[in-house]
């Protein structure tokens, strides 16, 4: 009896064996590999977006280096996570009306039965207005709420002493560090503003590289109030921010008063229908806190690609909740 009971033992050790050598590695692997997202679109020289390519006609480059595709999508395939963030500073008293009624158009024309989209109101207090939700009804609701003088919304980010009225930069970081870092597929935040800061703990270029990491497209959808019918230092300082941040993270800017909003809000659902996802682990894999360049190249000649141009390779943190 005593040996069979050996026996079975044995027989037990050598199937659980497997399945914990299984466990382990799959947990090795996703602690400790580096595996950079890439989120781009391509266009013909007719300037229409290519929607049909495969991963056999793009190559991917790290600082020059040529990297192993080892995922592919199209965008067409996986749900759209948004961020509508709106600027409620003093600034833009003269566009609430605006605001209210872009977002609208764009949550009825572009969010789809698969997507969630989120949005946070901001001044010198970041205000979640509703959460990540598929239903554009429930969205338009709290905005509304929102825009009647609410103020039963939470805040996101860290309670900041502000004396003054416009925390850009935090709006945008906070958004991604908070609500689309660990979501997966397609990413993007639409901005409503003038681009112009004076109270954030962030900057610019922190900023982007959170964008950067977190595979996220930033499109800025600018409001700028002239002075006599006259850009000032400040405008014309917004307007070079709104566009650098959309360019570094392979979004696009928009003038929302030379644009008709049906326009850009269609260029906006467009490129993020038909764009695509990619993923490589880079041959480099040192994590020494450098710029790494990315280019995403077309094999077809006259084909041009709008994606992030590039991260930091850092080291890498587990999520916050874990």
């Amino acid at each position: 009896m005593r040996s069979n009971v050996k026996i079975l033992k044995a027989f037990v050790t050598v199937l659980l064996l497997p399945m914990a050598m299984s466990s382990f590695s799959q947990e090795a692997v996703r602690v400790n590999v580096n595996l950079v997202n890439v989120a781009f679109s391509i266009r013909d020289d007719h300037g229409a977006l290519v929607d049909d390519l495969s991963k056999d006609q793009v190559d991917i480059f790290e600082d020059a280096v040529p990297q192993k595709i080892a995922f592919f999508a199209r965008s067409s395939d996986v749900p759209l996570t948004l961020g509508l963030i709106v600027d409620a500073s003093g600034s833009q008293d003269h566009f609430t009306k605006q605001h209210q009624r872009d977002l609208e158009m764009f949550l009825k024309e572009v969010l789809g039965p698969k997507d969630r989209a989120f949005i946070v109101c901001f001044g010198n207090h970041l205000r979640l207005v509703s959460d990540l939700s598929p239903s554009s009804g429930e969205l338009i609701d709290r905005l509304n709420a929102f825009q009647k003088g609410s103020s039963r919304f939470p805040e996101i980010g860290p309670k900041e002493s502000r004396d003054l009225g416009t925390a850009f930069y935090d709006s945008i970081f906070y958004s991604i560090t908070e609500k689309l870092a660990n979501e997966s597929g397609r990413k993007a935040l639409l901005i409503f503003s003038d681009g112009e800061d004076n109270s954030s703990s962030h900057d610019m270029m922190t900023t982007i590289e959170s964008a950067q990491a977190a595979n996220v497209t930033l499109f800025s959808i600018r409001y700028t109030e002239r002075e006599h019918g006259r850009l000032t230092a400040r405008n014309r300082y917004g307007i070079r921010v709104m566009g650098r941040i959309a360019k570094e993270t392979g979004g696009d800017e928009f003038d929302a008063e030379q644009t008709d909003p049906h326009n850009y809000f269609h260029l906006i659902g467009e490129e993020l229908r038909h764009s695509y996802e990619l993923a490589y682990y880079p041959t480099n894999a040192v994590r020494d806190d450098t710029f790494r360049k990315i280019v995403v190249r077309p094999k077809q000649a006259g084909f041009t690609v709008r994606c992030k141009t590039g991260y930091f390779s850092r080291e890498l943190r587990p999520p916050a909740d874990q």
